[in-house]
């Protein structure tokens, strides 16, 4: 899978949420992408996943534009306001929603049994907002990946919810491995603490390697 983003902007009603953005990503690379706090995180990982149609530019997925197959075929893992659970449901419930959207068994035996797999059942009526940073990522990803149409990743600022973020950026490079493309939105800070390459937010990364 190739997902190409040329000079996407969105703009809303009264600003700018997103200034012109290239990148260039694979099938088994890992992306990393930074940008500070309202330099538009969601609305790039919108577009990417074709949820959101840009007000210039175009996301481009095997060389055509097609934002049904993004949709299809990219996944946003907690999104703000748009794909993070409810804070207040307990993980059981969390993993049944999931389950349910992935087109997969979520009833009560299925939602114990992926618990059990994961190695999550003592968390099962642990709240969301309750769960450690790692394991709520780790949580989230895997139910993304729990759908077989899930090709990409987009992890929406793993790094807001504190912990280690080498908990996350292992998970990514998990899935990078498993040959899903992946990127990863973060603050720059973040990314220096990795010690990763990282492209940016509001620039033309098309040159520039990424973290793979």
């Amino acid at each position: 899978m190739e997902i190409v983003a040329d000079a996407v902007e969105v703009t809303g009603a009264h600003s700018t949420l997103l200034a012109p953005t290239s990148l260039h990503v694979n099938s088994g690379d890992l992306l990393v992408v930074t940008g500070e706090p309202h330099s538009g995180h969601t609305a790039l990982a919108l577009a990417l996943s074709g949820r959101l149609k840009p007000s210039r530019g175009r996301i481009l997925v095997d060389g055509a534009d097609d934002p049904r197959a993004l949709r299809r075929r990219v996944a946003i893992v907690d999104g703000p306001e748009i794909t993070e659970p409810e804070p207040s449901v307990p993980v059981s419930t969390a993993v049944a929603e999931g389950l349910s959207i992935a087109g997969r068994r979520s009833g009560r035996s299925a939602v114990r049994t992926w618990l059990a797999a994961h190695d999550l059942t003592e968390h099962a009526g642990t709240r969301v907002e309750n769960l450690p940073a790692a394991e709520r990522t780790r949580l989230l990803v895997d139910l993304a990946c729990a759908a077989k149409t899930t090709d990409a990743l987009v992890l929406d600022t793993p790094d807001r919810h504190g912990g280690d973020p080498r908990s996350w950026y292992e998970l990514a490079k998990r899935e990078a491995r498993r040959q899903r493309a992946v990127v990863v939105l973060c603050s720059p800070h973040t990314a220096d603490r990795l010690a990763v390459p990282h492209a940016r937010v509001g620039a033309d990364n098309r040159a520039e390697e990424g973290a793979r």
